[in-house]
């Protein structure tokens, strides 16, 4: 497995590499990660992944400098999931002196996250946009717990005719149903009791759905009270949205992206399922 810190190493390895996925993450691995791993293991002849903590997509009062890290770790496990070649810049690498640049993707971005995270899918857009200019994937594949991301990334590649195939894997939970997150390690234990809560209320709003209720406001409500429930959860938002705008519906008629977004404590989670079918 190759290990590289520069650009200029990472485009000299990729040439011969033919067909490549890449795995773009932060660090602090867990087994979702890895599965995304293994789907580009089974679909490309190479699998490369990226780990750089990116400090663009984080606001001034959130977690950069305490967002956990152990690379030495990360790529113990890279290997032994038989992945070809990691990239690990440092911040200055990646934006050097002078660098004045950035993307932003209209629409889908002011809504959820983007609304709560002001500037934070800005960051995603330019540091994948740069991930895709440096490594050249075949394709490249995300997680569905980050839900609006593959969204704005899925519309970047788009908008700008980048030749990236976007993968985006099913949720890797616990066992009771907690998705996994690198930044599940902040919970307390009593925290890590209460967490499941989030999913639970989404997976309420599912079983209502598929038994017929198709009146979002209804489908909102329910999942608020469940996670009102609990004491120690501090919603900041419960949605059911049309998954390509991300905007609020008032009825489900076909597919619905519902997601939430909570605190406990210091700790913020985040989670989605998807209602109905796609359009035929």
């Amino acid at each position: 497995m190759q290990v590289l810190t520069t650009v200029a190493a990472v485009r000299a390895a990729r040439a011969g590499l033919g067909d490549l996925g890449l795995v773009p993450t932060m660090g602090y691995l867990h087994d979702g990660h890895l599965s995304l791993v293994a789907q580009a293991k089974g679909e490309c002849s190479a699998v490369a992944a990226s780990i750089f903590v990116n400090p663009t997509q984080f606001g001034p009062n959130e977690d950069l400098s305490r967002y956990p890290r152990d690379v030495p770790r990360d790529l113990a496990l890279l290997e032994a999931a038989g992945v070809d070649l990691v990239f690990t810049p440092e911040p200055a690498q990646m934006y050097p002196a002078g660098f004045d640049a950035s993307i932003v993707v209209g629409g889908v971005t002011g809504r959820l996250e983007g609304a709560v995270r002001p500037g934070h899918f800005a960051g995603v857009a330019t540091v994948v946009a740069k991930l895709f200019n440096i490594v050249q994937p075949t394709r490249a594949y995300f997680g569905q717990k980050d839900a609006q991301q593959s969204v704005v990334i899925r519309k970047l590649v788009r908008d700008l005719d980048i030749p990236v195939e976007i993968v985006v894997a099913p949720t890797v939970r616990e066992a009771d149903g907690l998705a996994l997150s690198s930044r599940n390690s902040y919970l307390t234990p009593a925290q890590r009791v209460a967490a499941p809560r989030l999913f639970q209320a989404l997976s309420a709003g599912q079983r209502l759905f598929d038994g017929g209720e198709r009146n979002a406001d209804i489908l909102r409500n329910t999942m608020r009270a469940m996670i009102e429930g609990e004491p120690a959860m501090q919603i900041d938002y419960i949605s059911v949205a049309d998954p390509l705008t991300l905007q609020e519906l008032s009825t489900v008629e076909q597919q619905a992206l519902v997601s939430g977004a909570v605190r406990l404590g210091a700790t913020r989670l985040i989670d989605n399922v998807i209602l109905g079918e796609p359009p035929a």
